[in-house]
């Protein structure tokens, strides 16, 4: 899996780069469900990062959804939910990213998307 190269003058986290760009490539089929992302130390060394900062991506994605870590076998692109319709998974990705960095709960990020939904919004 090759990267695109993050942007250290960015206000944004080097980890969340990270997963922005894999969850990107999840849902445009750059990365195929099945998938298996390099190992933890493996991308780090390849990007310049601490594993930390790698991990702290691969989790992120994970609860996301959009990938699942099997154990010592590797992290893989997720086969079925989010990713049979990648265009909802990248911008349920996004949302889910964009509420945590607001400091909002689960609970009060959906109900904000609950409201939202409605027409008359």
């Amino acid at each position: 899996m090759s990267v695109l190269p993050l942007d250290p003058s960015s206000t944004e986290p080097p980890f969340e780069q990270l997963r922005r760009q894999v969850a990107t490539r999840v849902a445009r089929g750059d990365l195929a469900a099945g998938t298996k992302l390099p190992t933890v130390r493996g991308l780090a060394t390849e990007l310049g990062l601490s594993a930390g900062t790698v991990a702290r991506a691969y989790k992120e994605l994970e609860a996301d959804g959009v990938v699942v870590t099997e154990g010592r076998r590797g992290t893989f692109v997720r086969s079925s939910g989010a990713a049979s319709s990648p265009g909802a998974a990248a911008a349920a990705a996004t949302y889910a990213a964009e509420a945590r960095r607001l400091g909002l709960g689960l609970d009060e990020a959906t109900r904000l998307l609950a409201d939202s939904w409605s027409p008359t919004h």
